[in-house]
């Protein structure tokens, strides 16, 4: 992508959030629909568009710092999907979906949260210090763009579950996806992103306990990813 520092503010969004949504829509055409990543994937272009029209109407009180943290959150993503096509290791956290995408017994609505898990528990983090400095800022300089930003993520987090969750009808008290719903809160995740974020810019001046602080996030993330991702085979009412 094409460096931020080098543009104004129009231009920046249109060589990077325009370059991210183009790249996310072409890895969605690559994929089944019913790939793990592509479902999350669809989920996350969702948003990356949803952040691009509140660019144009103002909706951020600083479109810059909005734009870098955006682009740099989606880099993360989007590395960890290059590391997988040249046959790398992902990050941790994101490997359980990459392991699974196929899998029969696992429903479009747990891809989504495994991905969402992934991307904010551990790369919103990462994201938020990568914004620092590219931008020479503090994180407390960036946290209400932050906040605007999670509020998007908050926003389509209901309409994201009305469109993969099962009707009312075969989503059933007793199953087990019921249970994995209650137990995963994106603000929860969102808020402990922004203490992870804050934990890590402060350890800075001390790299090798950082890389330690982000390691153990990194697992402890994928290891939530793997239990969003247990097979449920089809809803009981599906049976």
């Amino acid at each position: 992508m094409v460096p931020l520092e080098r543009f104004g503010e129009d231009t920046v969004r249109v060589h990077s959030v325009d370059a991210v949504v183009h790249r996310m829509r072409a890895l969605g055409a690559a994929w089944p629909e019913r790939d793990g990543v592509a479902v999350f994937n669809r989920v996350y272009l969702a948003v990356t568009e949803e952040v691009d029209r509140r660019l144009e109407t103002g909706h951020f009180t600083d479109a810059r710092a909005a734009i870098t943290l955006d682009v740099r959150f989606a880099e993360r993503y989007l590395d960890a999907v290059e590391a997988v096509a040249d046959e790398r290791r992902p990050p941790a956290c994101w490997r359980p979906l990459f392991q699974l995408r196929r899998h029969p017994g696992v429903r479009p609505l747990q891809f989504a949260l495994a991905g969402i898990n992934a991307h904010i528990g551990h790369d919103l983090a990462l994201a938020v210090v990568d914004t620092c400095r590219t931008l020479g800022c503090e994180p407390a300089e960036l946290e209400d763009e932050f906040d605007r930003v999670g509020d998007v993520l908050v926003s389509l987090e209901e309409r994201i579950r009305e469109d993969l969750m099962p009707g009312p009808d075969l989503l059933q008290i007793a199953d087990p996806l019921t249970h994995l719903l209650g137990a995963w809160s994106l603000d929860r995740a969102r808020d402990a992103a922004w203490s992870a974020a804050r934990a890590v810019w402060a350890l800075r001046e001390l790299p090798d306990l950082a890389e330690e602080f982000v390691e153990r996030l990194d697992t402890g993330v994928g290891l939530v990813g793997r239990c969003l991702l247990t097979p449920l085979g089809a809803p009981l009412g599906a049976r």
